[in-house]
């Protein structure tokens, strides 16, 4: 299986790192939960498909060589919860733009769509429009979020450059409950997810599922990430699902902004 690299860039820090890209472990395909109803291929889609490999330039997926792994609920409904695969493409230093999969092999289904955002374009959105953004320290900083495939360090690297960033996600397709499967075709509105902030939120089901698949350990990433804590600030959106989660406990280093003194 091939392994995955971040994009790289002249500015960025995971250069230091590129030496030890080689050696990143292959990781197990995460398969599809469900395929949608219809009748197999036929041969004249495939050489249709074939000719189109051949002849067609598909230059707007290239530069989606970014992959993440992390897990969103739905900011309506919380208890909704799904791995999400983001392949990225960084458009430039402060966005990036990621389709999302419920998997990481040929089947996987397309579920959605994430736009992210240094915290510097954040601060220039109206106050309506940030309400849909949902902040990440707390993803990078309990290890939930991982680059699977590069070595830790590397991974370690890109994390930092996303520390304090900003995701707005549509889901349109819910094909994972959990570790259960969804819904078999895309039916229903596309609905906002969010970002797990606080211990206790996440199924962890879920994170054991997806842990022992990909054969990472969410506990190691997020003690190695504690170097990260001194750089992560107040983020708007930490507070958003706190009411679901009566029982939740803070993830240190993960603040909501507007409880932040400072911002005031």
């Amino acid at each position: 299986m091939p392994i995955r690299l971040p994009r790289l860039s002249a500015r960025c820090p995971i250069w230091p790192c590129l030496a030890l890209l080689a050696l990143g472990a292959c990781t197990r395909e995460a398969a599809p939960p469900v395929e949608p109803p219809g009748a197999p291929r036929e041969t004249s889609t495939r050489l249709l498909e074939a000719g189109a490999r051949v002849l067609q330039d598909r230059a707007p997926l290239r530069g989606f060589d970014m992959h993440i792994v992390g897990f969103h609920p739905m900011k309506d409904d919380p208890t909704m919860q799904m791995e999400a695969h983001h392949y990225c493409h960084q458009v430039n230093e402060d966005f990036a733009q990621c389709a999302l999969f419920d998997g990481d092999g040929m089947g996987a289904n397309l579920t959605g769509v994430e736009y992210i955002i240094s915290a510097r374009l954040f601060a220039d959105l109206p106050a309506d429009e940030r309400a849909l953004w949902h902040p990440h320290n707390g993803e990078i900083l309990s290890g939930q979020l991982i680059a699977p495939g590069i070595p830790e360090p590397a991974e370690r690297a890109l994390m930092r450059q996303k520390i304090n960033s900003y995701g707005k996600t549509w889901h349109t397709w819910h094909s994972r409950h959990g570790t259960r499967p969804g819904d078999s075709m895309p039916t229903g509105p596309a609905l906002l997810a969010w970002s797990f902030n606080r211990d206790g939120e996440v199924d962890p089901a879920l994170l054991a599922e997806r842990d022992a698949r990909l054969g990472v350990d969410s506990t190691q990433r997020r003690l190695a990430r504690d170097e990260l804590r001194s750089l992560a600030r107040p983020q708007s959106g930490v507070d958003a699902l706190r009411t679901a989660f009566p029982d939740a406990v803070p993830i240190p280093g993960v603040v909501e902004a507007e409880a932040d003194p400072s911002t005031r």
